[in-house]
């Protein structure tokens, strides 16, 4: 299978790494071969290792990252359930849309864009909702939330509220430690800064939250019971799945987690900094106003005001056809006056920093 070549410095896929290529251009095994039996199990102790996780239920689902959010909901939401979502971006936004088609009276708590999540605003919305939903890196905004505060905010006040956490844009980018936060549900995506194409899940959900989910979810196919003890390392007995795995993007998942942690998570999380420092500093150089809120900016997402008078649609295509560099435009009403510029897994090296540097300044003088 061939991968672009570009540099991608968006929101997108990134670059992904060669071991991960090689891993979706191998002969394809069978969803129930032994070997790819192999390979899931290891693929969902990385999972668990990269998210900080014991949790059982850990692995790929069949999907994007939006899958892995329809699995949360449609697994644990039943009609008139209140979910309290957290909203600072796109991705709240679209918590709230799809808890409410399970049914859920959902209580948005807004947020300007570019400003992480207020814990006290979240608790104050209702005093024993059924889920707390929040997005630990906002990809629209390049913002950081602070999941652990929230975690433990919510154990204080002593209710049974399920802790949900997006972590599409913060998995294998930053430190995450979901069982020390106290996150009941998670899910991400593969395409950020695992290296990964996109195409699947990762999720995971605490023995909590697998008690009291539906037992019979409105969608057969995230219908997580159905998955019977075909989730990894620990599972015991024998196994059983409802429908076809995508062997060869789990072949390409489980090498490019060989590969993250054989760099070790410490040098992966530091490699992100060191890029995103040297970035944010790059760009205040040429002048150019950072969007996210100082404190809480991400290393691997960098939002930056287009200035004015600029066309960000001319420049972004500029980038692309001349230097062969993509960066994101922004999202909802900031799509013509913010730019995404994305530093995740193997673009986070001060290399593509200075790339990106040097082409826009060349094309903003």
């Amino acid at each position: 299978m061939a991968l672009t070549d570009r540099v991608l410095l968006g929101p997108g896929p990134g670059n992904p790494y060669p071991e991960a290529t090689a891993g979706l251009a191998a002969p394809l095994l069978g969803h129930l071969d032994p070997e790819f039996l192999r390979i899931m199990d290891e693929s969902c102790d990385g999972l668990r290792t990269v998210w900080g996780t014991t949790n059982r239920r850990t692995l790929p689902l069949s999907g994007t990252g939006s899958l892995g959010m329809e699995a949360a909901f449609s697994n644990t939401v039943r009609q008139g359930d209140v979910v309290v979502v957290a909203v600072n971006g796109l991705f709240g936004k679209r918590m709230c849309e799809v808890a409410s088609r399970y049914g859920a009276e959902v209580i948005p708590v807004e947020h300007r864009w570019g400003t992480p999540v207020d814990t006290q605003r979240v608790l104050e919305a209702h005093p024993a909702p059924a889920i707390v939903g929040a997005v630990h890196a906002e990809t629209s905004t390049g913002v950081r939330s602070d999941i652990a505060e929230l975690g433990a905010a919510l154990r204080a006040r002593g209710d049974d509220t399920l802790l949900l956490a997006d972590c599409v844009t913060s998995i294998a980018g930053e430190p995450i430690d979901l069982d020390g936060w106290q996150v009941d549900l998670a899910y991400a995506g593969t395409q950020k800064c695992l290296g990964v194409p996109p195409g699947l899940a990762p999720f995971t959900i605490s023995e909590r939250a697998w008690e009291r989910r539906v037992q019979r979810p409105p969608v057969w196919y995230l219908d997580l019971g159905l998955l019977g003890d075909y989730l990894g390392s620990g599972s015991g007995g024998g196994r059983t799945y409802h429908h076809t795995a995508p062997t060869a993007m789990v072949a390409g998942l489980h090498a490019a987690l060989g590969r993250i942690l054989d760099e070790g998570l410490p040098q992966v999380f530091d490699r992100h900094v060191e890029a995103g420092t040297a970035l944010r500093e790059g760009l205040a150089e040429l002048g150019l106003e950072l969007f996210a809120q100082e404190g809480h900016r991400l290393s691997q997402l960098t939002t930056v005001k287009v200035p004015d008078g600029v066309d960000s649609a001319k420049v972004r295509a500029q980038l692309l056809n001349a230097y062969n560099i993509e960066i994101g435009a922004g999202a909802g009403e900031f799509a013509a006056t913010v730019w995404r510029i994305g530093l995740m897994g193997h673009n986070a090296r001060l290399g593509r920093v200075a790339q990106l540097l040097g082409a826009l300044r060349a094309i903003l003088r």
